[in-house]
């Protein structure tokens, strides 16, 4: 079903993650975002999600032990090739969020909705900026390969909200949080200030995103009675395929609430 058909909030939602086209795909997300703001769309799901979401022919999906080696200088090719990455780990995470809302907002409150609807806008917001980056230094999404463990993850928890939760937003995104500072600085050392300034842009987001999931996993362990702390750090060691590392950005972590208490005895 195309969006502007939609009557309800599950519709919509899959009807971005069918869309195949990087462009299209970014549009949907935001007029999703928007109307369910303005309360267009009814807070039904009565939609079949899809297991996998649409891609575009381009980027080649590689698994992650066979992508090439980024180099880590700061000549163009080495910046582009980096962006690209950060590009792709956007335009996938515009569907975790949409994957988010269509299969599991029936159990959640309207608010959860509304958090993550955001999310997914700004995700396809920072999926634009990057995309856009690309094509001012002579290249573009999809040129370069890219791998699909981001939807692996997807799939992995797509059976269980809290582990979604524990693993996307708290493990995926809060690594974010850890790394993005450091390679801020080195786009300032290539004197790519353009580039720096997106990510710090989108590193601030991502603050809110982190929160976003811990605030609903806080939410799911409340209305179990089960454990917070030694439930994500189950969850997290099940469907988890890599490691916890430091180091860890513990000041933009706890801003989001996800305190040392839930990570630091993961830290391998």
């Amino acid at each position: 079903m195309d969006v502007t058909e939609a009557s309800s909030l599950g519709e919509a939602c899959v009807a971005v993650l069918r869309c195949s086209d990087a462009r299209g795909k970014v549009m949907l997300a935001r007029k999703v975002a928007r109307d369910w703001r303005l309360g267009r769309l009814a807070h039904r799901f009565d939609a079949d999600v899809p297991e996998r979401p649409g891609r575009p022919d381009e980027p080649e999906l590689l698994p992650p032990n066979r992508m090439p080696s980024r180099r880590k200088g700061g000549s163009e090719r080495g910046r582009i090739a980096m962006i690209h990455a950060l590009a792709h780990i956007e335009f996938v995470a515009i569907d975790l969020a949409f994957d988010l809302v269509a299969r599991f907002g029936a159990d959640f409150p309207r608010a959860f909705a509304d958090d993550w609807l955001r999310v997914g806008a700004d995700e396809a917001m920072h999926f634009a900026l990057l995309a856009r980056r690309l094509e001012e230094m002579g290249s573009r999404y999809g040129a370069l390969p890219a791998h699909d463990g981001l939807w692996e993850a997807a799939i992995e928890t797509a059976h269980d909200v809290a582990a979604r939760l524990a693993i996307v937003p708290m493990v995926l995104e809060a690594r974010a949080l850890d790394i993005t500072p450091e390679t801020v600085v080195r786009f300032r050392r290539f004197d790519d200030e353009r580039t720096a300034r997106m990510l710090e842009r989108i590193v601030d987001d991502e603050i809110r995103h982190v929160a976003a999931g811990t605030k609903w996993f806080l939410w799911s362990m409340n209305r179990t009675g089960a454990n917070p702390q030694k439930s994500y750090q189950n969850l997290v060691r099940r469907h988890f395929r890599g490691a916890v590392k430091p180091p860890f950005n513990d000041s933009a972590r706890s801003e989001a609430g996800l305190t040392r208490d839930f990570y630091g005895p993961l830290a391998s």
